[in-house]
């Protein structure tokens, strides 16, 4: 009686998975931490600290997010290449 092999799932958590989840995490972390930016100095062009630290943050969150989207892009490819399937 022969047995059919048992193909098992990759990891769930993976290390990419990981580096997604801090993508995806920084930004909030960053932003409820207002202690770390609860201040004036030093102002940037007539700009308060407490401003334009969130304002950069904007522009951060934005490029984290679009690698973590990219990074989730390229996992599902993979987990779709290693299946045999065009699973999205």
């Amino acid at each position: 009686m022969s047995q059919t092999p048992q193909t098992t799932p990759g990891p769930v958590v993976t290390p990419v998975r990981v580096v997604i989840g801090l993508c995806l995490l920084a930004p909030f972390v960053a932003m409820l931490w207002v202690g770390s930016y609860a201040k004036t100095d030093p102002v940037v062009i007539g700009i308060p600290f407490f401003y334009w630290y969130q304002m950069l943050w904007v522009l951060i969150s934005t490029v984290l997010t679009m690698v973590a989207y990219k990074l989730w892009q390229r996992d599902q490819r993979a987990r779709a290449g290693r299946k045999g399937g065009a699973e999205q």
